[in-house]
């Protein structure tokens, strides 16, 4: 999973970003120049700690997540760069971070702090980057018609498709928001469109300063970033310390993460052993071979049978030979929808 952070210039893209990866990135700003700062870190997981203490093995992996720092974003209609456009279409989904705080020493680029317009000027950027695509896309199609060398029944489903999201685009409407078939999924696969990717947005505020109120058509929070920031510096005694003093009932990384899942409705399951305990990432509501993939696609493909025991089983019973005994140990096909917090075995032909 990789979340692109973005924003305009003196948002506070690099204070959360350092908020989220603990990490001291200068947060000066980049003036315009196309800069990727990247982090990973481990998704807070309290069951992964419990199952890891439960099987104590030699090692513990936490799931993944990246975030990604991108400055070049400035709000105009002037187009995205080649080289910032691959960068963006990497993302699986973005965090866009709006300037709510006031500061005299970092000036806003348009001279005063407005949040409802800076959120607009970015998803705005964002769309007309893509209505420009989708443009392009039309007039090569009709270009392929003249020359006829291209399949007639694949350049009229794909006239269809991009007609309709032109037609989206200039009623204002995102591309996330329109549904999609298998085969219109994969003439969109490889052309990154950024108005389909899903978008959070983050009201970056002063200390003791309240939420704006913004109606947005996804989802949005509201953090103190600097505040943030400095928490995710501490060590965890300290941290807990200035949280309470604060009343922050957690770190915005923990936040964020659980967040960031329900943005790209994604779960975890487990794997479990001796030598590793594990968490994995999936879709919500996939499958047991899709799951499996997750692992490696030789298991997928070789897949056989999926041995699952849901978490709250396992820790009530204490032990795998306890769920066989209390019929909490079950035997799944490919089609097992998998839930969050399952514990998995997959038995596989390799």
């Amino acid at each position: 999973m990789k979340l692109g952070i973005i924003g305009l210039p003196q948002s506070g893209k690099t204070t959360l970003f350092n908020a989220l990866t603990r990490s001291n990135t200068p947060t000066t700003a980049s003036a315009g120049r196309i800069e990727v700062h990247n982090g990973v870190v481990d998704v807070p997981d309290a069951r992964i700690d419990k199952l890891s203490g439960m099987f104590k093995p030699k090692k513990t992996i936490y799931a993944k997540v990246t975030y990604a720092d991108i400055a070049g974003l400035d709000g105009n209609s002037k187009g995205i760069s080649g080289t910032l456009l691959n960068t963006l279409g990497q993302m699986d989904a973005f965090i866009h971070v709006v300037r709510s705080f006031e500061d005299d020493n970092t000036p806003h680029p348009s001279g005063s702090v407005n949040p409802a317009r800076d959120a607009d000027s970015m998803l705005t950027e964002l769309l007309l980057n893509d209505q420009i695509a989708v443009e392009r896309k039309l007039e090569r199609l009709v270009d392929e018609r003249k020359k006829g060398g291209t399949d007639k029944a694949i350049n009229e489903r794909q006239t269809v498709l991009f007609t309709r999201l032109l037609d989206a685009l200039n009623n204002n409407q995102p591309l996330r928001k329109l549904e999609y078939s298998q085969d219109e999924e994969k003439d969109l696969s490889s052309f990154g469109l950024l108005t389909r990717k899903q978008i959070m947005t983050v009201f970056n505020l002063g200390e003791s300063q309240k939420p704006p109120a913004i109606e947005l058509d996804h989802p949005s929070v509201a953090l103190p970033g600097k505040l943030e920031m400095e928490i995710a510096q501490l060590g965890p005694e300290d941290a807990q310390l200035f949280m309470s003093e604060y009343g922050i009932e957690e770190p915005a990384l923990n936040r964020m993460i659980r967040l960031s899942y329900e943005l790209l409705n994604l779960q975890s399951f487990f794997t479990v052993g001796e030598d590793e305990v594990r968490a994995w990432t999936t879709r919500r509501n996939a499958s047991a071979v899709e799951s499996a993939g997750e692992i490696h696609t030789d298991i997928a493909r070789g897949f056989i049978r999926a041995e699952v025991v849901a978490y709250d089983d396992l820790i009530t019973l204490g032990s795998m030979a306890e769920c066989k005994n209390k019929g909490k140990f079950r035997l799944e096909g490919k089609e097992y929808i998998v839930k969050d917090g399952d514990i998995v075995h997959i038995r596989a032909a390799l």
